[in-house]
């Protein structure tokens, strides 16, 4: 018989209740996002992971993937972390980033993209995260023959390192979704049936 611990739930804290190491980066998040998202309230309890995870989020924002390329990168790595919190957000993210709502909703079901170019960078990613890196040497050929670079590989290796630092996060602290992204809301499709019994 397994014994059930009550474990607090996490802190989210503000620019009056963070320790001063996390309070940039919560202006930095406020005025990038228009409000401070949940999950940077969380992370702001532990300053070094805020700044390690603001500073690689701008960083991944400069590489020489497109907007929505980054989106496509981003949204592989949370359906396979399962993350409930970041998926609805980049849902938001993708359709700003001009990226076709029938490929929206399919990086949501973890399915084939319209697209064929972000179809393959979705299964590189993907594959990247299933296998922790170890990747049969034919993935990374299919990535270089569909028009990427080996620059652009190991740009995906930063965005993934963003995603792992929110993921994470979101599963140890499951971390309540923001109004804004509460339309987008979103459930794994294999673990749908689990909420509906």
């Amino acid at each position: 018989m397994t014994i059930q611990h009550r474990v607090e739930p996490f802190k989210i804290l503000n620019a009056e209740t963070a320790p001063e190491g996390s309070k940039p980066y919560i202006e930095q998040a406020e005025a990038a996002f228009g409000l401070l998202p949940n999950v940077e309230g969380v992370m702001a309890q532990a300053p070094a992971l805020l700044a390690s995870y603001m500073t690689a989020w701008d960083h991944f924002d400069k590489t020489s993937l497109t907007p929505a390329e980054r989106q496509v990168v981003y949204q592989a790595a949370n359906f396979e972390n399962n993350c409930q919190y970041c998926m609805p957000w980049h849902t938001i993210l993708s359709e700003n980033a001009g990226i076709d709502p029938e490929d929206v909703e399919a990086l949501r079901n973890g399915s084939n993209l319209n697209n064929e170019k972000y179809e393959v960078l979705r299964v590189f990613a993907r594959d990247l995260v299933r296998t922790g890196g170890s990747i049969e040497p034919n993935a990374l050929a299919s990535f270089l023959k569909a028009g990427y670079n080996q620059q652009l590989a190991l740009e995906v290796i930063l965005g993934l390192a963003v995603k792992t630092m929110s993921n994470y996060t979101n599963s140890i602290a499951q971390t309540p979704l923001d109004e804004p992204a509460q339309p987008k809301a979103w459930v794994k499709p294999s673990l749908r049936g689990e909420f509906l019994t």
